[in-house]
């Protein structure tokens, strides 16, 4: 298997090149997913695209067992050199590369005869509702299991090591707005200061508490009130979001009623209207444990168990776990790959070890190759 990887190197980094090169944002991943089509198309994989969005799917071999590889295919819009553009700091381009590179071990290496692999490159991971996308399509419908990868930064795991499971936490992304009253700042008993509001507000937040076994956090990570062409005047209209994260979905529950009674409460203090919108939600990771053991005998045949790491329980959240929650019968587990991502995911300068792209391609490889075969084992024993 080295040999056929080592072979396939040189196109393998062209093609994290011109992915890197261009990153695009949520549902707006329309280069990526021609670029993508049209190399997997030269390469003689059954591709698919959607009419009127992207992403797109491959599959290899027919029958059953299903096996599933996911990679998420968008980027991040930030400043980057003073230039607001999309940007790949999240490694989703490290992604789509390992999954190419494990179409183009599979095509060598799968008995097309032994079962169906199914890779899908989906989009809006960043948006938390690209995975929702792809269950309503039926893509995971008939999976018997189904697999994802994500870099992990250095403050969760040592370069060239490797999980078998990333246990994300649940996540809301919540967009709100304040409706008081704006009036002439020398009288200010005439209006309801949307920025005083929005302080009692941060108050109410920071005094919410759910069970302490259970980490979670809730926090304002924008607010926008007033203008400074308009000093003499009282703003009586603000917009703000609240990141709210925990790591259980139970623990998530806690906290949005614990939240809706925050701001319920300021909403009366100050006779004020506080409009708010759940823009994203992610669920906690629910990781199967076949196959998590899958994955981590691939580890140990790829590299050996000293570079085995432990489970990653993490804070960060990950849309590939809508899919176990809506078909929760899919076996599923996600591959950490410790690359010495430095300063950490989402930093604009971003950088990590690429050289571990080939070897979490081997390990993914291993893991599906691993997962045929159990999935055969157990059919043959349910004939029995």
């Amino acid at each position: 298997m080295r040999e056929l990887l080592e072979r396939h190197k040189p196109f393998l980094r062209d093609v994290y090149t011109t992915l890197h090169q261009i990153p695009e944002v949520g549902w707006q991943e329309y280069k990526t997913t021609a670029y993508l089509a049209k190399t997997l198309r030269d390469l003689d994989f059954r591709v698919t695209t959607f009419e009127g969005s992207t992403g797109l799917y491959v599959e290899i071999g027919e029958g059953k067992p299903v096996i599933g590889l996911r990679t998420d295919i968008d980027a991040l819009w930030q400043q980057v050199d003073g230039e607001f553009k999309g940007n790949h700091s999240c490694g989703h381009d490290a992604h789509m590369t390992m999954a190419v590179g494990v179409l183009l071990m599979l095509k060598r290496l799968h008995n097309p005869t032994a079962g169906k692999i199914r890779v899908l490159f989906q989009p809006a991971e960043e948006k938390g509702n690209g995975a929702l996308s792809f269950v309503e399509r039926g893509l995971v419908d008939d999976m018997s299991f189904l697999f994802g990868m994500h870099l992990r930064p250095v403050q969760e795991m040592r370069d060239d090591t490797y999980s078998p499971a990333l246990y994300h936490g649940a996540a809301r992304l919540i967009e709100g707005k304040i409706i008081g009253q704006e009036c002439h700042g020398a009288r200010p008993h005439l209006g309801k200061n949307a920025i005083e509001i929005g302080s009692s507000l941060v108050t109410a937040l920071s005094h919410i508490h759910i069970d302490p076994m259970i980490p979670s956090s809730v926090k304002l990570t924008s607010f926008q009130a007033g203008d400074v062409q308009n000093a003499n005047t009282i703003p009586g209209i603000a917009s703000f979001t609240i990141d709210a994260r925990s790591q259980t979905n139970e623990g998530m529950d806690q906290l949005m009623t614990q939240i809706n009674l925050a701001i319920l409460g300021v909403e009366q203090a100050h006779r004020a209207k506080i409009q708010c919108e759940t823009k994203a939600s992610i669920v906690a990771a629910e990781v199967d444990d076949t196959a998590k053991q899958l994955m981590k005998q691939a580890i140990i045949d790829t590299c050996g168990i000293e570079h085995l790491s432990k489970d990653v329980v993490t804070p960060g959240g990950e849309d590939f776990h809508y899919y176990t929650l809506k078909r929760p019968y899919v076996k599923a587990t996600m591959l950490g790959v410790g690359c010495g991502v430095t300063p950490g995911l989402h930093d604009p300068y971003m950088t990590y070890n690429r050289d571990r792209i080939f070897t979490g391609i081997e390990i993914m490889t291993k893991t599906i190759l691993h997962a045929v075969a159990f999935s055969h084992r157990a059919l043959a024993q349910e004939s029995k």
